[in-house]
């Protein structure tokens, strides 16, 4: 402000300083420019500007504050224990993804801010929660993080619709179709897998009846059966880290569909799972594809399964393979706070006799990351080798 002030005053008719102080302002416009370039511009600087946003600077469901993960499906920035528990209800309800750990596509920012943030997927998935629910908090249990978020969004207990609900029952203090008079509530309770709701398509819809029958019924869900148990268990186990695979290749694939094949690779750790693109008429394909997966506290073996796509009928097995990263996760804990910028063996597994290794898979430890780098012989099949590269994340990052 100094400058600009200075330069002002000595403007004294000559011109001198107006073209000081124009050529200053150009030099601010300039350098602003280049500062909201480096912050705004380009996916990454979009998401974090999008995260900078209020509400969503806090995990959408238990609070806690940073949030490190986003539902690029649902729309919400959220935790990392709460992250576990979205990717058991598998992709088709929740795709998570990493801020930091993920590289973001300008759709996929399109993506996430055309639907709003946290604050606007609350306002859905959270418009009506009974009495008898607690949110979590960011203290909260895996078990009460788990039945929260799989009522919200997989249930849709407290979901707002723009539909309104149609009532076939009379409602408490107006007229019965028969047109006799009388309280619903003197009427005997009928039991909720017994009540039909119906939702009204037409221009007859009863607004403020069906909305206050919705939440009555909600209320009262304890009277008639507990709440709805998943047969899913993998919500409700603690997780330690995350393992990001990276399916590199296949060579020499088994033949599915006449002279070729359409494969894409299956990853599967414990209930979770997650899957590679299809790479049309292809026996060598390279998918160089990032994917994550929870690491729970039982340590299951990742499982590998290579299918070939079929349009019209069940999709071909094209092998699998199983790895134990037991290893990799202890070298990762081990190692967890290193400061160590040169690379450095950690570990070994041994191609043998005994496993169906190409070569000795060796776990190193390079720029702060733990990776593992396997070379796997298909099994159950009658051909086929699949190279991918392991890198665990401890939970605390």
């Amino acid at each position: 402000m100094s400058i600009r002030q200075d330069n002002t005053d000595s403007n004294n008719g000559d011109g001198t300083g107006a073209a000081s102080l124009m050529d200053l302002f150009r030099s601010d416009i300039y350098w602003n420019c280049r500062k909201e370039g480096q912050t705004s511009t380009g996916p990454r600087g979009r998401l974090e500007n999008f995260l900078g946003q209020s509400g969503n600077n806090i995990c959408a469901d238990c609070g806690s504050p940073d949030p490190k993960w986003v539902s690029i499906s649902l729309g919400v920035f959220i935790c990392i224990k709460c992250s576990g528990v979205h990717r058991s209800l598998g992709v088709h309800i929740s795709k998570v993804l990493s801020v930091k750990l993920d590289e973001w596509t300008d759709e996929q920012v399109d993506t996430l801010t055309g639907l709003g943030g946290n604050t606007e997927a609350n306002m859905k998935y959270e418009a009506y929660i009974p009495d008898y629910i607690r949110k979590p908090r960011p203290d909260s249990s895996i078990e009460d993080r788990s039945d929260y978020i799989r009522r919200k969004y997989e249930m849709h207990q407290f979901f707002y619709s723009d539909e309104q609900l149609f009532c076939p029952f009379p409602y408490q203090g107006l007229p019965s179709p028969s047109g006799q008079g009388g309280p619903s509530s003197s009427q005997p309770s009928i039991p909720l897998e017994k009540r039909h709701y119906e939702k009204q398509t037409t221009s007859h819809r009863l607004y403020g009846l069906g909305q206050a029958f919705r939440n009555s019924w909600r209320k009262k869900d304890p009277e008639h059966k507990a709440p709805k148990k998943s047969s899913s268990s993998a919500g409700m186990i603690e997780f330690v880290g995350l393992i990001k695979v990276n399916v590199v290749k296949g060579t020499n694939l088994a033949v599915r569909d006449v002279m070729t094949s359409d494969p894409y690779v299956l990853l599967a750790l414990g209930q979770q799972s997650v899957k590679t693109r299809v790479i049309k008429n292809n026996l060598n394909p390279v998918w160089n594809e990032r994917l994550m997966l929870s690491i729970p506290e039982q340590i299951p073996p990742l499982r590998v399964i290579v299918y070939d796509k079929d349009t019209f009928s069940t999709d071909d097995f094209m092998g699998e393979a199983e790895i134990d990263i037991q290893p990799l996760v202890s070298a990762a804990i081990a190692h967890e706070n290193s400061t160590l910028n040169e690379p450095k063996q950690l570990g070994k597994w041994e191609a043998s006799k005994e496993n169906t290794l190409v070569k000795d898979s060796i776990i190193t430890l390079t720029d702060g990351k733990v990776i593992q780098e396997v070379s796997i012989k298909l099994q159950n099949v009658e051909r086929g080798v699949l190279e991918i590269m392991l890198e665990c994340v401890p939970l605390s990052q």
